[in-house]
């Protein structure tokens, strides 16, 4: 039998309301995982379950979806024709705000498809700091409570939007693979969301993996027209982080924002919640699903990276099999 390509998105944004449209995330390919986010900063617990149970409840009604349980649900070794026609759908979380302070809640959200969570969303909160903080004191003890917390429970541990410390914080505490779901490379290019190297090699030491994003403003190539230069700056990250942590701990998470039209009104409507870094460079551009793996007809990213001398086997770990591999280490079912 023969497979279409398949990717492992570790994180993409639907608009955060109920009526969300879940068919959006069919622009992926079949056969696909994709972690959707339910909620950060300003979302409470009760938004955020009545969030994940609407689109569990959209995408068993649709029949394109298969709800994620287990390792085999989101990446199966052996592909099947019934694979081959869905999308595995899980979740995430961009803050631990949701979780209102109560740690139960990180079984409860487990339990309806929670596999991805990080403490902080760019500003400090109850768990440690974010990106955007000028004041960097890393976890605070509730914080490593949590990491341990998302360790007992099957989850991912995510450093993305937090500061600096706190990612390396995250890092000496978790006893599994920490990710960070979509974060690029502050070497590169110089924004308080990249990551530095020094996060990177904490991340890998622990087994971990690291998904680069498709944002304009992450890139350095934010020009609407640009599309093509984001692909190729995509391919610059993947390419320095094989460099410096090995292969085998880069992956995509592409960051992509179904909601552009409502997080770039956001950004225009609340600056002072994020910052100038943010606001700056204009409206905020996106690598749209198509062109991670070319299906759009256009140079991919999977195309970039062949011309760079990645090998079939490289390619594929980065657009899967790595954050598969820590997935099986660190998931319950």
């Amino acid at each position: 039998m023969s497979h279409e390509p398949r990717l492992w998105e570790q994180h993409c944004c639907l608009p955060l309301l109920p009526t969300a449209d879940l068919t959006e995330l069919t622009r992926y390919p079949l056969g696909s995982y994709l972690s959707v986010n339910i909620g950060y900063a300003p979302q409470s617990t009760r938004e955020s379950l009545e969030l994940v149970t609407q689109f569990r409840r959209d995408a068993l009604t649709d029949g394109r979806f298969r709800l994620v349980h287990s390792i085999e649900d989101a990446w199966p070794e052996v592909p099947t024709a019934e694979t081959d026609a869905t999308l595995a759908l899980a979740f995430d979380l961009e803050d631990s705000g949701p979780l209102g302070g109560e740690l139960d809640n990180v079984e409860l959200f487990h339990e309806l498809g929670l596999r991805s969570l990080l403490p902080t969303y760019n500003h400090t909160n109850a768990a440690g700091c974010g990106c955007l903080d000028t004041d960097d004191t890393g976890l605070t003890a509730y914080g490593r409570d949590l990491i341990r917390t998302l360790n007992e429970v099957g989850v991912f541990a995510d450093g993305s939007h937090c500061s600096r410390r706190t990612g390396l914080d995250i890092a000496e505490t978790t006893t599994v693979p920490m990710i960070y779901s979509h974060s690029n490379f502050a070497t590169l290019w110089a924004h308080p969301r990249n990551i530095g190297d020094d996060q990177a090699k904490a991340c890998a030491a622990t087994g971990g993996v690291i998904g680069i994003n498709g944002v304009g403003i992450f890139l350095g190539r934010n020009e609407p027209a640009d599309g093509a230069g984001r692909i190729e700056a995509m391919a610059d990250h993947i390419a320095y982080g094989a460099e410096l942590v090995g292969i085998e701990h880069i992956g995509i998470g592409s960051d992509y924002s179904f909601d552009a039209e409502d997080f770039n009104a956001e950004l225009a409507g609340n600056p002072d919640s994020y910052s100038e870094e943010y606001t700056r460079y204009g409206q905020l551009q996106w690598a749209p699903p198509e062109d991670l793996l070319g299906t759009s007809g256009v140079r991919g990213l999977d195309e970039a990276l062949a011309a760079r001398g990645f090998s079939a086997a490289d390619r594929a770990a980065v657009f899967g099999g790595n954050f598969a591999r820590v997935a099986r280490q660190v998931w319950r079912d």
